[in-house]
């Protein structure tokens, strides 16, 4: 019977190259075992994973229970307060033993402190209102001795944002 490494042909899977850099980035923010982050939907559930993620465990000095605490939206954290006794049943029965004593929700906004607040988003093409037919042909008549095809639709353009931005 072939050895295992033989049969793989010097191949290793994705996950065994990086388990080292998992577990290490892992345990810089208080998890020591990676598995809570990399199925975190499996072990909460679709619908609460969509609310909420895990951020950090920290433990107490006399290393008894941890506390874990999730990141979640403001609408969101009444929902996951309630329902944090379960969710702490649900993280324990992964681990095999009561490993996180308490679960704190943090709330943000959804793009979070660092950014922006508000989403400026422009208008869309759809949005913009034709203009009239007289600067459409006043446009065409400034950028009428273009020989470029390009060019001559880029200045018609332009005359057109122009003309229509200085109507009385």
């Amino acid at each position: 019977m072939q050895n295992r490494s033989n049969r793989s042909n010097g191949f290793k899977r994705a996950y065994s190259l990086m388990q080292t850099q998992i577990r290490e980035a892992g345990e810089a923010r208080g998890f020591s075992h990676a598995r809570i982050l990399t199925h975190w939907a499996e072990i909460v559930g679709d619908a609460l994973a969509a609310q909420c993620r895990p951020v950090n465990v920290t433990y107490a000095k006399g290393g008894l229970g941890a506390t874990l605490t999730i990141l979640t939206t403001g609408p969101n954290a009444p929902l996951i307060d309630m329902q944090k006794e379960d969710l702490r049943g649900k993280i324990n029965g992964v681990y095999g033993y009561n490993a996180i004593s308490r679960i704190r929700v943090t709330q943000t906004a959804p793009i979070g402190f660092a950014d922006g607040q508000a989403q400026f988003v422009g208008k869309r093409k759809s949005d913009k209102q034709p203009p009239a037919p007289e600067i459409i042909a006043a446009a065409k008549q400034t950028a009428a001795g273009v020989g470029d095809e390009n060019l001559r639709r880029a200045l018609e353009d332009l005359a057109q944002n122009v003309l229509s931005k200085n109507k009385p």
